[in-house]
């Protein structure tokens, strides 16, 4: 299924390669200086020096309430990276505003604004069985059972034409692996322009 693996970054490993590139979020709807954060700080609404969330793994100095929401996942007789468990790592970092649950106000240890909540299309909510499968192993076993996907393990790094390991986050396919928070170039935030399927082709062999 997947031709050429491209594990997106989240926001683990999605905020610290965005963070290294050179494109910025000022002006994005991921610019959150001035709503929910009035004191006009672009970063801190996310992530912190001091005092950093540590509860879920690879999150980057994390400074926004987790969402503690369960989710009901993407489940199919034809995906064999299943049963897929809760979202993790990166993509539950996502979640902690996109699935509504969660005050966008609610970092720094406030608890946030009743209501202050994300909407429209950017509102993923808790159901998250028609989205594609996230939080699961991306490995040799995986492609060799699926037959349809490439082995990220021997593809030649090299984003939009091979797997890059880079783009998954500790070995798994995360919502950052398709999208960078820090860069919307390519609307909504991808990681490679998906013109003729180019993006999901990357992993799916089709």
């Amino acid at each position: 299924m997947f031709k050429k693996l491209a594990g997106l970054t989240a926001v683990a490993g999605l905020f610290l390669s965005g963070m290294a590139s050179a494109q910025t979020i000022v002006g994005t709807d991921h610019d959150l200086s001035l709503e929910p954060n009035t004191g006009g700080q672009i970063c801190i609404v996310c992530h912190t020096p001091h005092n950093a969330d540590t509860t879920v793994s690879g999150a980057p100095l994390w400074n926004h309430e987790v969402t503690g929401a369960t989710f009901t996942v993407y489940a199919s007789p034809t995906f064999d990276g299943g049963p897929s468990g809760q979202p993790a790592g990166a993509s539950r970092l996502c979640l902690s505003c996109h699935d509504g649950t969660v005050a966008l106000d609610a970092f720094g240890g406030n608890a946030g604004t009743g209501g202050n909540t994300i909407t429209g299309n950017a509102l993923i909510g808790t159901d998250l069985s028609d989205d594609h499968p996230i939080s699961f192993v991306y490995d040799t076993a995986l492609a060799t059972t699926d037959g349809g996907l490439a082995d990220p393990a021997t593809a030649n790094s090299g984003l939009g034409s091979t797997i890059d390991a880079d783009m998954l986050f500790a070995g798994s396919l995360e919502c950052a692996s398709c999208h960078d928070v820090h860069d919307d170039q390519i609307a909504p935030f991808l990681r490679l322009a998906n013109s003729a399927s180019a993006m999901c082709l990357t992993c799916h062999n089709k």
